[in-house]
């Protein structure tokens, strides 16, 4: 008998990194196939699970302005590159036999649904994962805004955001030597001392509407169940210390 999860509704925060090989920036279906089966082991819990993609292992807004693009047109290159990983992840759970349904910020009816808070929340409750593309639908905000956003409206009880290290360290632990993982942290001291968990505008809507965030290795298989049936992983960001 499968032990109780934690959380009933949870939205995972994924980069577009963990679509593809370390190091490159193709899609890769090996890698996409193993986080669709770790979204799927959290799933068969009863769990219903949202999704916010990011693009950047296509398209980076901000680094392409740097290159001499308008922010406004990069950020919107930005989320479409979300969407085509939105598909990407939609298509391999579907062929293991999960629903999902795609919603987009940006209105494009052939390719995704149109992101409607009520329509998200009642496929959730039909047991569909719901995956959200192209960010908040504006440009200048990251996917880890929209991740905050569609968390405050979706009613998530927390935020997984999945990354390359075991959770967040008072410095870089593959660039200084004695950096410490910091199990337990407010927003406040995250905003302080410029953790990059996520950007300020993001932690600042998780603060208001008081969604945890549990920063954890994606790498690390069975870590995305883990954290839903409350095992002590990574690090969790919280009102209190």
């Amino acid at each position: 008998m499968d032990p109780a999860p934690l959380y009933r509704r949870v939205l995972l925060k994924l980069s577009g990194e963990t679509l593809t090989e370390p190091g490159q920036n193709a899609l890769s279906p090996p890698a996409i196939e193993h986080l669709a089966r770790e979204i799927q082991a959290v799933h068969s819990l009863g769990v219903q699970v949202a999704v916010v993609v990011g693009g950047g292992n296509i398209i980076r807004g901000m680094s392409a302005s740097a290159t001499g693009l308008d922010r406004v047109t990069a950020d919107t290159m930005g989320m479409l590159a979300t969407t085509i990983n939105a598909l990407a992840l939609m298509d391999t759970l579907e062929r293991l036999g999960t629903q999902t349904r795609v919603l987009s910020a940006i209105e494009m009816p052939k390719v995704a649904e149109p992101f409607i808070r009520r329509r998200a929340v009642r496929h959730l409750e039909k047991g569909r994962v719901v995956i959200f593309s192209a960010g908040t639908g504006n440009p200048f905000f990251s996917t880890d805004s929209a991740a905050a956003l569609r968390a405050s409206e979706i009613k998530a009880e927390v935020i997984l955001k999945a990354t390359k290290v075991d959770g967040v360290y008072t410095a870089d632990p593959k660039k200084v030597a004695g950096a410490e993982r910091i199990p337990v942290l407010t927003y406040q001291t995250a905003l302080e001392k410029g953790l990059k968990i996520m950007d300020a505008a993001a932690l600042a809507v998780c603060a208001d509407n008081a969604i945890p965030i549990i920063v954890f290795d994606f790498f690390q298989k069975g870590n995305i169940r883990k954290a839903v049936l409350g095992e002590s992983i990574g690090s969790v960001v919280r009102r209190t210390p």
